[in-house]
């Protein structure tokens, strides 16, 4: 299913039929502030399983990020940050980076698998904050192409619900995305440190 929702003005009722897909474990593919990702609630094993295939990756080699609403949904899932990591934050968010931090107990064992980190979100996107406001949790996220692929196709929505429309609930058309990544970064130290440069500028933040 193709639901156009307004990139700036998100209606309502669309926003609460995403959530109520979400809420039974569906997989739907959303705008970000950079590339359209598939997407399933924080807590869901069933969606995060059929990310993990749609990607063709095993569950304990993959690396999805989530993405919340703002700085304090963001706070419940993390460890205690530094000062300097979460001032980088503050200037960051919302905007397209990813910051890998250290995890606390409040995201699932089988989402970290071995790892003690996880790469977190908050995207400048309306369609995307409202989604993650109407569920109270985060979203599971991760990009519909590979960061070694150009494609495209990942850009145009309707083209995105051809290629995956009957492997996932909804693809949200909220126009036209972007081809670039988030800037990431680690810190997982006391020090932020950049892993890739994306779309947002880190000599902004740090």
């Amino acid at each position: 299913m193709l639901l156009r929702i307004h990139p700036d003005n998100p209606d309502e009722r669309k926003i609460r039929q995403i959530c109520a897909m979400l809420e039974r474990d569906a997989v739907v593919i959303v705008p970000t502030d950079t590339v359209y990702s598939m997407a399933c609630v924080l807590g869901s094993s069933k969606g995060l399983e059929r990310i993990a295939r749609l990607k063709k990756k095993s569950l304990k080699t993959a690396r999805f990020s989530i993405g919340c609403s703002d700085l304090s949904q963001l706070s419940l899932y993390t460890r205690p940050l530094s000062s300097t990591v979460f001032k980088a934050m503050k200037r960051a968010f919302p905007g397209p980076y990813t910051f890998i931090v250290p995890a606390n107990n409040n995201v699932p064992k089988w989402f970290l698998g071995k790892r003690k980190s996880i790469g977190i979100r908050v995207p400048d996107n309306p369609i995307f904050s409202a989604i993650v406001e109407e569920l109270g949790r985060p979203l599971v996220v991760s990009s519909v192409r590979e960061e070694s692929e150009i494609q495209e196709y990942t850009t145009d929505p309707e083209l995105i619900a051809e290629r995956y429309g009957n492997q996932v609930e909804a693809v949200v058309d909220g126009g036209f995305g972007k081809l670039d990544a988030s800037s990431a970064l680690d810190c997982t130290g006391d020090e932020a440190v950049v892993i890739r440069e994306g779309l947002g500028p880190v000599e902004s933040i740090l």
